[in-house]
């Protein structure tokens, strides 16, 4: 199907205009294809947008969705932070102190990392990274898993370059899927672990809130991360377009739109991340309204309950890990919360002024202040109680934190 216009290339046609559906023949019987929407913006203008400006219009063209693997030439060793001798710096305090290493993992000499966004762990404790590919990347995978020694293990998704954004992994039933975010392409995205299509949406045609006479005609859609509920809905935060969350069920079947632009209870300014919080018999979705500066914790059906405040001040993500959660601040910090949403622990506080923030995020690595975060974008616990941290820099920057206390 072309998005663009609603035509059906494959077999079967979907209800879903150019946000369809699009089914890998692996999982279902129509190869009905995708093809998907480019927009002409750099990564960076998404983040100092959702910061500031407003209703950045967006060209977009057609790309075709392909995917493949990064051939595993020589690799270039990072974090080897003890190059002049030095220790890894350790952040954080009592229960909650981590050793740091940055640039972890043995990056491939054809793969540069450009803005890293994403992050997770799958059950081998595989770690994924998610980023928009340096210009100077001979490789242009989006995606590159490394063993949990830092080891490379494979890349994909040069579909996604410029636009990689959030990423999400969920165990259904044996099997685990990714879940893939990217703003630029105006998609969402189910993948197997190596890459496999299982379906793909654009923005939901359904939706009143997507009308195109409401803006001369031009949609603003700029997905940037998932969250997923017990049942299987999920929900998409629509965080560097027009500041709503869509719902839909397992099967990608859109429920309603709820949030929209503004500052009362309910209305969101940039929801970049969302987690659907189990730990207690109500599970709730919890948002990142990072633009507002809080945490707004909404209903299952997208009702309003009440916001949390002063745990950050550009909150961009969440992962939870026995009760306590990980917040990545874009705005130089990681905190960690513990069952009661309380704040526990500030690790890496880079302490930047708005103009150096902005100045440093763009320079070299050999410029970054060991043990002191940027800004952080992503984070996520693995198995073990570490936690890894992306940040949003030109150069990219991964950085493992052991737990050591």
């Amino acid at each position: 199907m072309d998005i663009t216009s609603g035509t059906t290339l494959g077999p079967e046609k979907t209800s879903l205009g150019w946000a369809h559906v699009a089914w890998n023949a692996s999982y279902t019987r129509t190869r009905a294809g995708a093809r998907c929407l480019e927009a002409a913006c750099g990564c960076w203008t998404r983040e100092f947008r959702s910061i500031g400006s407003k209703n950045m219009k967006v060209t977009r063209r057609s790309f075709l969705a392909t995917t493949g693997m990064a051939a595993a030439v020589g690799p270039l060793v990072l974090g080897t932070a003890d190059k002049a001798g030095l220790k890894a710096p350790v952040v954080g305090e009592g229960d909650h102190k981590y050793e740091a290493t940055h640039d972890w993992a043995q990056l491939p000499h054809n793969i540069k990392y450009g803005n890293t966004h994403g992050v997770c762990e799958d059950a081998q404790g595989h770690i994924y990274i998610h980023h928009t590919v340096h210009a100077t990347s001979d490789s242009l995978d989006t995606i590159v898993v490394f063993d949990e020694k830092g080891k490379f293990v494979r890349s994909w998704g040069k579909q996604f370059k410029g636009g990689a954004h959030g990423l999400m992994l969920r165990k259904e039933g044996s099997e685990e899927f990714l879940y893939l975010s990217d703003y630029a392409h105006g998609i969402v995205t189910k993948r197997t672990l190596k890459g496999e299509e299982v379906f793909t949406l654009g923005y939901p045609v359904e939706s009143s809130a997507y009308d195109k006479g409401h803006n001369n005609g031009l949609v603003n859609y700029q997905p940037t991360n998932v969250a997923i509920a017990p049942n299987g809905d999920f929900y998409v935060a629509d965080g560097y377009g027009s500041s709503y969350i869509n719902q839909y069920n397992k099967d990608a079947q859109f429920i309603r739109t709820f949030g929209g632009p503004g500052k009362g209870p309910g209305q969101l300014d940039c929801p970049h991340g969302l987690w659907v919080d189990t730990r207690t018999d109500s599970a709730v979705l919890v948002v990142a309204d990072r633009s507002n500066q809080r945490l707004q914790r909404f209903t299952l059906d997208g009702k309003h309950i009440d916001f949390i405040l002063g745990t950050s001040k550009l909150p961009c993500h969440f992962h939870e890990r026995n009760g306590e959660v990980v917040i990545p601040d874009l705005w130089s910090k990681v905190v960690v919360l513990d069952r009661d949403n309380k704040l526990v622990a500030t690790l890496g506080d880079g302490q930047y002024s708005r103009d150096d923030w902005n100045k440093i995020r763009t320079q070299e690595r050999e410029t970054f202040v060991p043990g002191k975060f940027i800004c952080p974008h992503s984070a996520c616990f693995d198995h073990t109680g570490n936690i890894f941290v992306v940040e949003w820099v030109e150069v990219g920057r991964v950085t493992k934190l052991r737990k050591v206390a």
